[in-house]
């Protein structure tokens, strides 16, 4: 059997207001070689930019790969590691109050572009000297800044 290929994957999201113009940044680690990628949008929040640039990220694998990932995104890190997307698949993308789940199309996004994959999660504390996050705080905070010009 082929053994998979690993990559590291560090993301993070920004918004100026919430809502308000965001942005998104990830770096994509495999081996010895790196690329960054980021984007923003106009009016959104917080919560959608952190998710977009882990679907964004995503999307740049080609194959099945080994992957682990890296985010400060509580949201993110605690709706697989706690559980919480198998239950809102379970129960029609709904929370345990049953409201509906915030973001769901791209929830449904990650799920399936993340299943293809064998991964671990992480949660770094964000603003607190992680490296590669807060490259990704930087590429997010640019497009956010970026964006709030336009």
């Amino acid at each position: 059997m082929k053994e998979l290929k690993h990559v590291d994957i560090f993301t993070d999201g920004a918004c100026s207001g919430n809502p308000g113009p965001g942005g998104w940044g990830a770096v994509l680690r495999y081996g010895k070689y790196e690329i960054e990628i980021s984007g923003g949008e106009k009016l959104t929040t917080n919560n959608r930019m952190e998710l977009t640039a882990l679907i964004s990220a995503l999307k740049k694998l080609k194959e099945k790969c080994e992957i682990t990932i890296y985010t400060d995104s509580k949201y993110i890190a605690d709706a697989f590691n706690e559980g919480w997307v198998s239950k809102w698949i379970l129960s029609g993308w709904r929370k345990a109050d049953k409201s509906p789940v915030l973001n769901v199309e791209l929830w449904q996004e990650l799920v399936e572009l993340i299943n293809v994959h064998e991964f671990e999660l992480i949660w770094v504390k964000g603003h607190a000297g992680h490296p590669e996050n807060e490259r990704c705080d930087k590429l997010a905070t640019t497009q956010a800044d970026y964006y709030s010009k336009e």
